[in-house]
């Protein structure tokens, strides 16, 4: 389901919760919300009314969702500087050119994890997200 964005700052600064297999109906939510947002390349679940710690992010054409994501590497930092759907204003944020991300995926009746690298543009709006789960305004 489609779900409006929040913008609620006292919202936004609350750190998400670990997600849990009950939690599929939340990342559903969030993937439709992506797919259906002009101009958006990656929300978290807080940005849709549930503080779960679920991102989903587009690459190539193609949304993945990611549970419980927490960076484990970060190299090559750079200062950036980014809109969000939530805030009017555009933030500085230090970011990293590559990155490694442990995080959790659904399969069947439980949650598998995983490890993904990514770097450039899809480093940068996975930063974004993970800043959203801990509760950081970007």
């Amino acid at each position: 389901m489609i779900k409006e964005i929040v913008k609620d700052r006292d919202f936004l600064s609350k750190p998400a919760e670990p997600a849990t297999l009950d939690d599929i109906e939340v990342m559903q939510d969030l993937r439709d919300t992506l797919e259906a947002t002009d101009d958006c390349v990656c929300l978290a679940a807080n940005q849709i009314g549930s503080l779960k710690a679920i991102i989903a992010y587009e690459d190539n054409g193609r949304v993945y969702t990611m549970f419980n994501p927490k960076l484990k590497m970060g190299a090559q930092p750079y200062k950036a500087q980014e809109g969000c759907m939530s805030l009017e204003e555009v933030s500085e944020v230090k970011r990293f050119q590559m990155i490694t991300v442990a995080y959790q995926v659904p399969s069947g009746d439980s949650l598998v994890s995983r490890t993904k690298r990514f770097s450039g543009w899809t480093a940068e709006i996975v930063q974004h997200a993970l800043d959203h789960v801990a509760g950081k305004l970007v």
